[in-house]
């Protein structure tokens, strides 16, 4: 099982956003403890009565993920996750092609259909149509990537005889799917390469649209069932399952270690490979504190 380190979120109206660290700064130690990955969210315009309720502002994904993978070696790179209805899907594929490339292959394309009503006026799109525009960015994505002439005829784009270049050094870029709801599971079993459940409890799931996990017991029986379904429709690969992982105390990793050892081989046994933590730090030297910490407790 391997970790990642989510750049820590600025809850409220106020704060800096890099009140946590310098990204490459905080990537560079995050590399040097040992986690095998690095990620950052997405809410381009959110709503200030959501920030006044505990939301949160973050940087410009694939900006700051291009600037971290100057700075790292072996950092996966992941958007945890992109909304694919903000951005036209032309322009989320260049820009994932583009990290891949500069980054020599490390890119990982999480993406969600969004749950910010506000969001979505402001940038003038369409909330109801959001699980469309998500299909048509998986259907344009793959063809985009391939550095060839496709064309593409949607509800909502087309494009004729067009070719987009760079190509990415991975093929494709891994696509990870974030959602509970059974569509969300029937995508990635049909058409990507990984799964990111919500876990957070009840509240978080109302607020995000989206079924509540539950138990690891029932998340062991949703990622059987993904890779069955997977299996079914004539696919090979491995699904990857990354899972946010909240344990009480965890921002203080050196206590109660063995009670998350013994949580991080439960949700090994169920089938997550990839677990997510966050230092949930606004200063610096918190957040390099914690990369160390948690390293050597758990990750040498």
């Amino acid at each position: 099982m391997r970790f990642v380190f989510h750049y820590p979120e600025i809850g409220g109206p106020d704060g800096d956003l890099l009140d946590s660290g310098p990204p490459a700064e905080v990537a560079t130690a995050a590399e040097r403890a040992g986690f095998d990955g690095f990620s950052l969210s997405e809410h381009p315009v959110p709503g200030a009565r959501w920030l006044a309720s505990g939301g949160h502002q973050t940087l410009d994904p694939f900006v700051a993920l291009g600037y971290v993978a100057g700075a790292t070696q072996r950092l996966r790179l992941l958007t945890y996750l992109a909304v694919a209805p903000y951005r036209n899907p032309f322009l989320l594929a260049k820009a994932a092609a583009t990290l891949d490339k500069v980054s020599g292959g490390r890119m990982i394309l999480g993406l969600g259909t969004g749950y910010q009503k506000s969001e979505f006026k402001a940038l003038g799109v369409d909330f109801d149509e959001r699980n469309t525009l998500f299909d048509e960015a998986l259907d344009v994505l793959p063809r985009h990537w391939s550095g060839e002439p496709f064309s593409y005829e949607g509800r909502h784009f087309s494009a004729r005889d067009v070719v987009a270049r760079p190509r990415p050094v991975q093929d494709p870029i891994p696509i990870w799917i974030g959602g509970n709801s059974a569509l969300s599971r029937r995508r990635v079993a049909e058409r990507a390469q990984g799964w990111m459940p919500m876990s957070g409890g009840a509240e978080l799931s109302t607020t995000a649209r989206t079924p509540e996990l539950g138990s690891v017991d029932r998340l062991a029986a949703r990622i059987t069932e993904i890779r069955t379904a997977a299996e079914s429709a004539g696919r090979t690969d491995h699904i990857d399952v990354v899972y946010s992982y909240h344990g009480a105390g965890i921002t203080t990793p050196t206590v109660d270690a063995d009670r998350h050892r013994e949580a991080f081989g439960e949700l090994e046994k169920a089938g997550v490979d990839w677990v997510v933590v966050s230092s949930r730090s606004h200063e610096s030297a918190a957040t390099l504190d914690f990369l160390a910490a948690f390293g050597a407790t758990y990750l040498s």
